[in-house]
C-alpha cells in the first residue's frame, strides 16, 4: 500500500490584499506554510527591497552600499535598481523624517514618494521612523497627496492609528498594523483599525522580527500562533497577510557589519550578511509570512529560489551565487 501524507483541512484562510494599482496579491492561503499538500496556495511570498530616501553609505556596511553603487542618492534610481533587481515591491523609508536625525517635513516625504512612484511600476511601501507624531504628520500627508494609489503605509500603531487609519480609508490606501511581537496586542489594533472602518482587504500586520538569535525565535512563535488561530480559529483578528522587515535588523548588526579584515574566522562579509539574511528569511517564511522586506539583492535570488522550488517543485538550479570557503 502506498504512503499517504496525513492531512488537515483548516477552517479558515488569510485575507487576500491587493497592493498599489498594480493589485499584486499577498495572502489568501487556507493552510501552513509549504503545506501545499493540504491547501490552496494562490499568491506565493512576494519580496520588497528596500530604499531609504537619504544615501545611507555612511551607515550601512559596504557589501550593500556596493550593491547599490550609484543609485542611493536618488530615491527613484534606487527603486528602479531594486525593481531591475526583481523586487516586486518597494519599500521606500522615510528614514530623514526622523525627528533626532535631519527631521525633515511631509513637503520632502511627498517629493520623495513621487520620485519613486514616477520611477517604477510596482507596489510601494512608504514606512516612517516609529515615531507617533512625527509618522502621523509625513504619511497622512501622503496618503492624501497620492489618493487613489493605493499605496501600503506604515508603521500604523496604536498610539497614531486614528489619524493614519482614517486617512488611510479617506484617500484609498493600505495600512501596516505594528505591534511589538505579542499576539494579544496584533489583535487589539487589527479591533481598533476594524472599528475605523477599514476593510479586510487593507490591513497588513507587522508583528515585528528581530534579528538572528532569541529575537528571531521570539518572533517566530508569535507569527506561528498568529497564523494558527487564522486557519484554525477562524478569527478575522488573526487573517491579515503579514509583514516581516527583518532585513533592517539583519544589516545592522555587528556580525554582518564587520569588516573580513576585521576577523577573518568569520569568513567574507558580504558571504556572511548575505547567509544571516538569507536564514532569517527561511526562517520566517515558514512561519507563514506573505511578504518579506530584505536588502540585498543576492538574498532576493536565492529567496526567489527557494520559494519557487517549495511551491512549484522542481530542481535546484546551478547559477546560484557560490559562497567561498576559506580554511584558516
Amino acid at each position: 500500500m502506498a504512503f499517504q501524507i496525513p492531512t488537515v483541512k483548516y477552517s479558515g484562510k488569510i485575507n487576500e490584499v491587493p497592493l498599489g494599482t498594480q493589485k499584486v496579491l499577498v495572502g489568501g492561503q487556507n493552510a501552513y506554510a509549504f503545506h501545499t499538500f493540504e491547501g490552496a496556495f494562490p499568491n506565493k511570498p512576494k519580496i520588497a527591497l528596500d530604499v531609504w530616501d537619504y544615501d545611507p553609505a555612511a551607515e550601512w556596511p559596504a557589501a550593500l552600499v556596493e550593491a547599490y553603487k550609484g543609485v542611493t542618492g536618488d530615491p527613484g534610481a534606487w527603486a528602479k535598481k531594486a525593481v531591475e533587481y526583481g523586487a516586486d515591491i518597494v519599500c521606500l523609508h522615510l528614514k530623514s523624517s526622523d525627528p533626532n536625525d535631519k527631521d525633515t517635513g511631509a513637503a520632502q516625504a511627498i517629493t520623495n514618494v513621487q520620485k519613486v512612484l514616477g520611477a517604477v511600476d510596482v507596489p510601494v511601501i512608504v514606512f516612517g521612523v516609529d515615531n507617533k507624531d512625527k509618522d502621523a504628520e509625513t504619511l497622512s500627508a501622503v496618503a492624501e497627496k497620492f489618493a487613489g494609489k493605493n499605496l501600503i503605509i506604515g508603521p500604523v500603531t496604536e498610539k497614531n492609528y486614528k489619524q493614519i487609519g482614517a486617512q488611510a480609508l479617506a484617500y484609498g490606501h493600505t495600512v501596516i498594523a505594528r505591534t511589538p511581537i505579542d499576539v494579544n496586542l496584533a489583535k487589539q489594533l487589527n479591533i481598533l483599525l476594524t472599528g475605523l472602518g477599514l476593510p479586510k482587504d487593507k490591513i497588513i500586520g507587522d508583528p515585528t522580527t528581530g534579528g538572528l538569535g532569541y529575537g528571531m525565535e521570539y518572533g517566530y512563535s508569535v507569527m506561528e500562533r498568529t497564523t494558527m488561530a487564522a486557519l484554525v480559529q477562524q478569527t478575522m483578528l488573526f487573517n491579515s497577510p503579514l509583514i516581516s522587515f527583518f532585513g533592517e535588523d539583519i544589516w545592522k548588526s555587528k556580525e554582518a557589519s564587520l569588516p573580513t579584515a576585521k576577523n577573518k574566522n568569520l569568513g567574507d562579509a558580504t558571504c556572511r550578511g548575505v547567509l544571516m539574511e538569507t536564514t532569517e528569511a527561511i526562517a520566517v517564511l515558514g512561519a507563514g509570512i506573505s511578504i518579506l522586506a530584505m536588502r540585498h539583492p543576492v538574498t532576493l535570488k536565492i529567496v526567489r529560489d527557494y520559494i519557487n522550488l517549495a511551491y512549484n517543485g522542481g530542481t535546484v538550479g546551478t547559477d546560484l551565487p557560490a559562497v567561498p570557503i576559506t580554511q584558516f
